[in-house]
């Protein structure tokens, strides 16, 4: 299929973007149509009536609206009867998984064309709906043209893509290079002053493993403190825990951080730590966003994830035991005990980010594998 005769739909998820599967719908409609292929989006929103909201002469945000949120799932029946009018309007279908209100429309919908099946994780923690949804999965399994996956990792370890291995196809991540101001990161360092800067963001959620990444703080000196944005179910919780440990000089919740904020701590850290230990996690933009300022990584070997493949052990920066929050100290001590190695390792991150990770790669391969069809 050539360039000039591909219009694409990305469809999954939900509006406003709040997690890692709408950023990388976002950020393909933005990149492809940026290169003048039609690309939009259809996705359930938050709250609100159906919109269309033109994003550029090649792209249109198309919202349906949604009766409640159940089981991470948007329901919106006026997704199945929006894709039923205009699925024949597009070369090429990309949806995005898991999200079976997605998966629902695409089978409704009638349509005969092209279906790229963008397998971000397999369904974790909603094991009753997958008991639901599994036939439908099976399904969407079937009538996709290629699957896509984040890391060769998840794509070889996922139970579900056992059968359809000839169909799958590594599509990394890639994200704009944060650029930090240099004012913003100054005043961050004047806030800590004279101490290693360990950062982490995410959702305060059990998957994200914080409690071990504050117990660590119980292993380190007083040269250290470690910063831990974003909200959640766990704020009072993970608080408490600090205080528990006596660590609330070196442990920091800072809530939720602007997006305006939020490059200046990717460039005021020593090391970034994804401290995650379930397969939930299964690749972590974050890392990928603090590799492209230079920043050497920790991250967790989960089993079956593609965390670990993300940082390079040994390269970009150290993987670790999930749940051990001795190894998670130990690990940072190393990257930061001397300025040699620590410049060899934030050097690496730098050039694994510029080989690997960048937009421009994703939306190249992305648009390969459009062409393939």
């Amino acid at each position: 299929m050539k360039q000039e005769d591909l219009k694409i739909l990305q469809l999954g998820k939900f509006y406003p973007i709040r997690g890692g599967v709408e950023k990388v719908m976002y950020d393909l409609m933005l990149g492809l149509s940026a290169r003048k292929v039609d690309c939009d989006m259809l996705c359930a929103l938050d709250k609100g009536d159906s919109r269309i909201i033109p994003l550029n002469e090649h792209a249109r945000l198309i919202g349906s609206p949604s009766w409640a949120k159940i089981a991470a799932t948007m329901i919106s029946p006026a997704m199945i009867l929006t894709l039923r009018k205009i699925s024949r309007n597009y070369s090429v279908i990309h949806v995005h998984h898991p999200d079976p209100m997605a998966c629902l429309a695409l089978y409704c919908s009638g349509y005969k064309g092209k279906v790229v099946l963008h397998w971000h994780s397999d369904i974790q923690k909603q094991k009753m709906l997958l008991r639901f949804y599994k036939p439908l999965q099976n399904w969407l399994l079937k009538r996709a043209d290629k699957i896509v996956g984040t890391t060769p990792v998840y794509l070889q370890e996922s139970p579900y893509l056992k059968e359809v291995q000839e169909k799958t196809v590594c599509l990394p991540i890639g994200v704009e290079a944060m650029k930090p101001s240099p004012e913003a990161v100054e005043s961050i360092l004047q806030r800590y002053q004279g101490k290693n800067i360990v950062f982490s963001l995410g959702r305060l959620v059990t998957y994200k493993g914080y409690r071990y990444l504050i117990e660590a703080a119980r292993y380190l000196d007083d040269r250290y403190v470690i910063l831990i944005g974003g909200t959640g179910e766990l704020k009072d919780e993970l608080e408490n825990e600090t205080a528990t440990l006596g660590v609330q000089d070196k442990v920091k919740l800072l809530g939720r951080i602007s997006d305006e904020d939020l490059p200046a701590y990717y460039g005021a850290c020593k090391v970034f730590c994804l401290s995650s230990i379930q397969k939930t996690e299964a690749f972590g933009i974050v890392q990928i966003e603090a590799m492209s300022c230079s920043k050497p990584l920790i991250a967790t070997r989960i089993p079956q994830s593609g965390v670990s493949w993300v940082n390079a052990h040994g390269e970009s920066g150290l993987n670790v035991a999930p749940e051990n929050a001795r190894e998670l100290a130990e690990a940072i001590q190393t990257l930061t005990h001397d300025e040699n190695t620590y410049r060899k390792y934030a050097e690496n991150a730098g050039k694994r980010f510029q080989n690997l990770f960048t937009q421009k790669k994703m939306i190249d391969q992305c648009l390969k594998i459009y062409e393939s069809l």
